[in-house]
């Protein structure tokens, strides 16, 4: 019997042509002389427009950089109080009055917050500075007597702050914060008139001592000790003051 056998190589050739032909046939065709415009890719550093981030993938974030909560100067609720007596010596008596009652909610719920032995004393002149509000809407505070009543809560509320900081433990790393309280402590003393000096001269003592802990290490440790007697020594002037 003659066997009959296929040459399957020469009809392989004329198959894979016709795969290539109908695939060819589903891509759109581009016109003569027309450009096909590059695709862009996101700038470095650009945020995506969040409602086209893939499911899954982390958005890019944008962070601004805010105030440190901190003792500056100008974040303590002390520094609503010396705007509300610039704004009574400028004659604008709503922004003091304003600048007063925030100044006196900010140190009332520090207080409450962090209370010392000082609590007492800053609620006792908080309630004075209250009974001043009336009389700034009517006209009759003067900015000096407000300075006066301001520069004793002044020296409460710091007083109570820097007491906070003496009684949390070790003083090392926290130089700046000392300063700053020892220095808005200086400023307040300026109501006491004559009995300043005396308040004054501890507190230069006790900010040499404090200069002697931002270093850290050995040297810090051994003027610790020192230092927090000269803190305390200050706290009972004020506590004296008051």
């Amino acid at each position: 019997m003659n066997m009959i056998r296929i040459e399957w190589k020469t009809a392989l050739v004329p198959l894979a042509l016709l795969v290539s032909t109908l695939t060819l046939a589903q891509v759109p065709s581009v016109p003569a002389g027309a450009t096909i415009p590059p695709v862009k890719s996101p700038a470095s550093g650009a945020i995506n427009d969040p409602s086209q981030t893939p499911p899954g993938q982390l958005k890019d974030t944008l962070f601004t950089a805010g105030t440190a909560s901190t003792d500056s100067a100008s974040a303590l609720p002390e520094a609503q109080l010396d705007k509300a007596v610039d704004a009574l010596n400028k004659g604008d008596k709503a922004a003091s009055a304003q600048a007063l009652q925030a100044g006196i909610a900010g140190i009332e719920a520090e207080v409450q917050q962090k209370p010392t032995s000082f609590k007492d004393k800053v609620l006792a002149q908080v309630g004075k500075l209250k009974t001043l509000l009336p009389l700034i809407a009517g006209g009759g505070l003067s900015g000096n007597v407000l300075q006066k009543a301001v520069g004793l809560a002044k020296l409460a509320s710091g007083a109570n702050r820097l007491e906070g900081l003496l009684s949390a433990g070790s003083l090392i790393g926290n130089a700046s914060k000392l300063t700053s309280g020892l220095s808005g402590l200086g400023s307040a003393m300026s109501v006491l008139g004559g009995k300043q000096s005396a308040g004054q001269s501890l507190i230069s003592t006790a900010m040499a001592g404090v200069s002697k802990l931002s270093g850290g290490g050995a040297l810090a440790k051994a003027a610790e000790p020192a230092v927090k007697s000269q803190l305390g020594s200050v706290l009972n002037f004020v506590k004296g003051a008051l």
